[in-house]
């Protein structure tokens, strides 16, 4: 079979996009969600090497694998952003699963090391699942290596009871020691946004593994706090006073009626007075409240802390991913031998 590789052709494009990344993505997405992201994104990128020789600023190509029918059978993503660590490129490449094994995934790879290189990047960054081995050996087998482990945890909510989430009386303790809950939408507009965001500034580069910057306030504002299923009810903070010193924002998936935690963060002066379980908790309770089939969220293999909360609240590990890395020079070398 004939495979070949061609630039997206948009909007056309966008439903077969959106089958294939659901076979992959554990969370469903629509054609319309896709064609909502682009629109927030630039139309030219910019790059440039900084004083150090390593790539900065921002860009993205995409490539789709396509029979000779042109049926998409394979798609790769390759991007950075502004605040995105010098000299690295973010990749998603995925192959449907019928059609692996013929050279679909090479000439996706190829086309990212052509890119790169012209662009002047120095690493590639991936995931893939840690129960796709067959995944893990095609990147093993092109230089790359895992340099992390995230793991993702469930819990079922119709299988909680709300009353037993206040057994602890965490948000009691909590609430006697002088903090406050509200939601982003209890205290709307920018002041309120502009201190969540020195709080994500603090707190976003404890997490094992982040690299890069912060966004600015504008990028944190739409990648960030607005993501897809955000709602300013289900932003919820911890407050001391006028500071907010405790934020997890909680989006809500209408096809699946889940919810995922997008980020859980406390000030680092704030730590151990489980402000975090806390939130936790009030998560759970609101998803409840809203009839929501599930909460989920993705954990570091390093972060102890918020691994034991999980657990002690009843989530249930998943699978998780690998991040890999490899220098662009190396995949490039063994892609020339043929590899």
């Amino acid at each position: 079979m004939s495979i070949e590789l061609r630039p997206l052709r948009l909007p056309d494009d966008y439903e077969a996009l959106a089958a294939l990344l659901n076979t992959c993505w554990s969370e469903p997405c629509t054609a319309q969600r896709l064609e909502e992201d682009d629109a927030k994104l630039y139309e030219v990128g910019h790059t440039y090497l900084d004083d150090n020789g390593l790539l900065a600023g921002y860009d993205r190509t995409r490539r789709v694998a396509v029979t000779e029918q042109d049926v998409i059978v394979g798609y790769v993503w390759s991007w950075r952003a502004p605040w995105t660590e010098p000299g690295h490129l973010n990749n998603t490449l995925i192959v449907a699963g019928e059609y692996r094994r013929q050279g679909a995934g090479q000439l996706l790879l190829e086309h990212v090391i052509d890119w790169g290189t012209a662009l002047g990047a120095t690493i590639l960054v991936t995931e893939v699942w840690d129960d796709h081995p067959d995944a893990l050996q095609f990147a093993e087998r092109r230089g790359f290596a895992v340099e992390r482990h995230v793991f993702q945890s469930v819990l079922d909510l119709d299988r909680v009871d709300p009353d037993r989430l206040h057994e602890p009386e965490t948000l009691k303790l909590l609430e006697n020691g002088g903090l406050r809950f509200l939601t982003l939408a209890d205290e709307p507009g920018e002041e309120s946004e502009r201190k969540l965001y020195e709080l994500y500034k603090e707190t976003l580069v404890d997490i094992p593994g982040y690299t890069g910057e912060v966004p600015d306030f504008q990028e944190w504002r739409k990648w960030y706090l607005m993501a897809e299923g955000y709602a300013p009810e289900r932003v919820i903070i911890t407050a001391d006073g006028d500071n907010y010193v405790g934020v997890t924002n909680v989006l809500h998936n209408r096809q699946t009626n889940g919810m995922y935690h997008e980020y859980t963060g406390v000030k680092r002066a704030y730590r151990g007075r489980k402000i975090a379980q806390g939130l936790k908790i009030k998560a759970m309770l609101l998803a409840k409240e809203r009839n929501a089939a599930y909460i989920r969220t993705d954990n570091d293999s390093m972060n102890a802390p918020i691994l034991r909360i999980n657990r002690s609240l009843g989530y249930e590990p998943l699978r998780g991913t690998y991040r890999l890395t490899a220098k662009l020079r190396d995949v490039a070398q063994l892609a020339a031998k043929g590899v």
